[in-house]
């Protein structure tokens, strides 16, 4: 899909900027997108020496400043990547929590975003141990849940349309993904030609391919950035 076809009335910061204009459906939307893209806040506080019960805290009180729109005065509607300002943000909040003394806001606190913690930290604890920075580590799992949203909207649009042994089948097509079975054995399994299963390859990865653009496209201020964050996420994989 051109990046011009993406419509950038839907973006990540439409929801930021009518959160901080006091709009209960913009905020009602931003709680809804912070419990989406929670788990690479969890994981750079996490690698930032937290232990699992800190960064649970430092993870809610994060999202609760953002909802309570302490952060969203300042923000200029050209903000530029949401990624960028997220990860800014939870900078700049760790480095004035440090010293806060967490037993007292365990327990006291407001639950604002529905952490699954106990996936939290089995994600957390099964990564592979590696050298990277807290920095790469957020944008890595940001990455990650880029393409399992990605994946689970196309997974819900072969729902939709009754074919989804189909996607199931044809996911591990996708780049990235271990194929499961060959392409003659589908083809066999099918009753189809070679030829239709790499048709229906084909057009797998190009929905795929456009939802995850469109995905980017939500998270930055214009059409002009999506084909640069696209690169630099997935330079970030390659890291």
């Amino acid at each position: 899909m051109p990046t011009a076809a993406i419509g950038f009335h839907t973006t990540h910061w439409t929801m930021v900027l009518s959160a901080r204009n006091g709009n209960d459906l913009g905020t009602d939307a931003l709680a809804n997108l912070c419990a989406s893209y929670w788990y690479p806040i969890y994981a750079f506080i996490r690698r930032n020496g937290s232990t699992p019960h800190e960064a649970e805290d430092l993870t809610q009180e994060f999202f609760a400043r953002i909802l309570q729109r302490d952060w969203l005065a300042n923000v200029h509607p050209a903000g530029g990547k949401f990624r960028s300002f997220l990860l800014a943000c939870v900078k700049n909040f760790l480095s004035n929590e440090r010293d806060k003394a967490l037993a007292q806001r365990r327990g006291g606190g407001v639950s604002t975003i529905p952490l699954e913690r106990e996936d939290a930290e089995t994600r957390y604890v099964i990564e592979p141990p590696d050298p990277l920075t807290p920095e790469i580590l957020f944008e890595r799992r940001w990455v990650f849940e880029l393409l399992e949203h990605t994946l689970e909207t196309l997974r819900q649009e072969y729902t939709q349309t009754n074919r989804l042994d189909w996607f199931e089948e044809l996911e591990g097509f996708l780049p990235g993904s271990k194929e499961i079975i060959s392409r003659a054995e589908l083809a066999l399994k099918r009753g189809v030609s070679a030829n239709a299963i790499d048709v229906a390859i084909y057009r797998l990865r190009q929905r795929f391919g456009a939802l995850l653009r469109q995905k980017v496209a939500e998270t930055v201020s214009s059409a002009a950035e999506v084909d640069e964050e696209i690169r630099h996420l997935m330079s970030v994989l390659n890291t």
